[in-house]
């Protein structure tokens, strides 16, 4: 029996990341890998979509609308999407703390980042996915 495709997005201004990203991504079955390099596309995307996404990718900074910032209004409209936010800078601040702690942020991913460790926490974020629509809490 085939399960329902599920959706990945990856979120960067910098368009050569999300080719980047979603070409590491190749391969893992029953997913769909959108990229956008506008946060605020993303965010339309995602709430035509909601049910059917699965995982997030974003950059920290973005124009607009900060990763930190799309994923709590992702988190509002559909609490078992998982999350990861990448970015360049260390971050120590409060906000990215708390968000941490409420799972707004599932992982976070210091840039440069690996490609097969983006490959293997993506996967792992998938069965976090599956396991927190059988078992809610």
């Amino acid at each position: 029996m085939s399960q329902l495709i599920k959706i990945i997005s990856i979120v960067d201004d910098e368009e050569d990341i999300t080719f980047l990203f979603r070409d590491a991504l190749k391969g893992i079955d029953d997913l769909m890998v959108c990229t956008f390099t506008d946060s605020r596309l993303a965010l339309e995307h995602f709430q035509e979509n909601k049910h059917a996404y699965a995982l997030v990718i974003s950059d920290l900074r973005m124009p607009e609308l900060n990763g930190m910032e799309l994923f709590r209004r992702m988190k509002e409209s559909n609490k078992f999407v998982r999350t990861i936010l990448t970015t360049a800078f260390a971050l120590e601040d409060k906000i990215f703390k708390e968000y941490v702690r409420k799972e707004i942020i599932n992982v976070f991913l210091q840039k440069p980042i690996r490609l097969n460790v983006l490959r293997a926490e993506v996967e792992t974020q998938l069965q976090s996915y599956e396991k927190q629509k059988l078992y809610p809490s």
